[in-house]
């Protein structure tokens, strides 16, 4: 059997159903489960049943420091080998993203994934285009970032679950791989385009300073989101790869398409 961890999660979710549509069984683990799945809270460890599962799809349990996220994957792994898991796909981060400010704890679990003795496959996934978009701010102006006409090789969320999904499938044809899974480089130049309005750059500074005096943000994603931001802009996040097209063996989503419905539905005025 198949279990998804983070099943309440957008990139989780999507991939149970990705696997049912597919008609493969599957189960959704986490900590707050519905009807159907089981609970799976990272944080205790004495939760982490995994009998019965033959194959790990592990998501990245971010939203956290980088001790606490490699301590939850920790933490899962060896439950995993405990009970006999014995395949393990982790959803970790594109191999540009090692300039990004949560990249260690990717990196980190990587290597205690290889390090298990289970079977393994990881999936680095590029970042969003539907993040790409929401972090665009409305303006009376238009738009504005502090991303410069730097290129991101964003990737629609669908397209990662349909992956994950494939891949958890058959696990032996993916047994000791790494994948690059990023999409077409777009800017927020051409985001701007597609909605029809102006695209201004702000500086580093003053976006930092607007992070900071955000008061809904947790400590640690103010320097996370200004990593994303001098990355894309410096141009560190816009190579690409033909890992998910091929896996998925059809072209992807439209990255610029999905980032710009994404902006659109975040304007003040949207209906």
């Amino acid at each position: 059997m198949i279990m998804v961890t983070g099943a309440n999660g957008q990139l989780a979710s999507r991939t149970l159903q990705e696997l049912a549509e597919r008609h493969v069984p599957a189960l959704g683990g986490t900590r707050s489960p519905a009807e159907g799945q089981r609970r799976l809270d990272f944080d205790d460890p004495t939760s982490l049943d995994l009998s019965g599962v033959s194959t790990l799809v592990l998501v990245s349990a971010g939203y956290a420091e980088d001790d606490q996220v490699i301590t939850r994957h920790q933490a899962a792994l060896d439950a995993a080998v405990r009970n006999g898991v014995s395949h393990v796909v982790y959803t970790s981060l594109a191999g540009d993203g090692d300039h990004l400010g949560f990249a260690l704890a990717h990196r980190a679990t990587e290597q205690l994934v290889m390090g298990s003795g289970m079977g393994w496959t990881v999936l680095r996934n590029g970042l969003y285009a539907e993040l790409f978009g929401a972090l665009l701010t409305w303006t009376p102006d238009g738009v504005e970032s502090a991303f410069g006409d730097g290129a991101l090789a964003a990737v629609a969320r669908a397209d990662l679950a349909a992956a994950a999904a494939l891949v958890a499938g058959n696990p032996t044809a993916h047994a000791g791989k790494t994948y690059d899974l990023v999409g077409a480089p777009i800017t927020a130049v051409d985001i701007a385009e597609s909605l029809g309005v102006a695209h201004r750059t702000i500086g580093l500074r003053e976006y930092r300073a607007q992070l900071l005096a955000d008061d809904t943000l947790l400590p640690f994603q103010p320097p996370m989101l200004a990593s994303i931001a001098t990355s894309v802009r410096h141009g560190f996040l816009s190579t690409t790869s033909p890992d998910l097209a091929q896996l998925l063996g059809r072209p992807l989503t439209d990255p610029l398409t999905v980032a710009t419905d994404t902006a659109a539905a975040m304007r003040p005025d949207a209906g």
